[in-house]
């Protein structure tokens, strides 16, 4: 095993141990005065069932971070193992909707939502917390919508399936 203090000489090798986590895959859309705008993204958590919050965390550099930050209302869609298109869609751009393999409706307060996915937490606006190059958005949950299926996984930059232990 190698040992590292993390710091700017570091940082590729900081960045490829954080991806040895794997994650799920979340698309973040929210409502804006230009139209819907989405997101992909694996920081996605729980924070508290009592009151019922989440977070996620959008890096600064992204030309979506401030319109995210800013939103009152967004949703978080938990993607499916079969929706990785629309995964790498969002991952580049946030704005084109159209020609994509699932079906946009608007939830309260505007806010745009996917259907299917796996699971939709429909939020709002709890914390907005500063930390280093990224933000952590906290909701409160107003909302949650699931379905079965198998989750699209995220690990050391790649896509893939997760398959759970008998």
């Amino acid at each position: 095993m190698t040992s590292f203090t993390p710091s700017p000489d570091h940082a590729g090798a900081y960045r490829a141990a954080l991806g040895q986590f794997a994650t799920g895959v979340a698309l973040i859309t929210t409502h804006t005065p230009r139209g819907p705008l989405a997101m992909t993204a694996n920081s996605f958590t729980s924070v508290s069932l009592d009151p019922p919050l989440i977070l996620w965390c959008p890096a600064r550099v992204s030309a979506r971070h401030d319109a995210f930050v800013s939103a009152d209302h967004f949703a978080v869609h938990v993607l499916a193992e079969d929706q990785l298109e629309l995964a790498r869609h969002f991952a580049r751009q946030g704005e084109a909707f159209d020609g994509l393999d699932c079906k946009l409706v608007t939830g309260a307060h505007d806010t745009p939502l996917i259907e299917p996915c796996l699971a939709r937490f429909e939020c709002r606006r709890h914390t907005i917390v500063s930390a280093g190059d990224h933000t952590i958005i906290i909701g409160k949950v107003t909302r949650v919508s699931t379905q079965s299926g198998a989750p699209l996984g995220f690990q050391n930059g790649k896509f893939g399936s997760f398959t759970p232990a008998l």
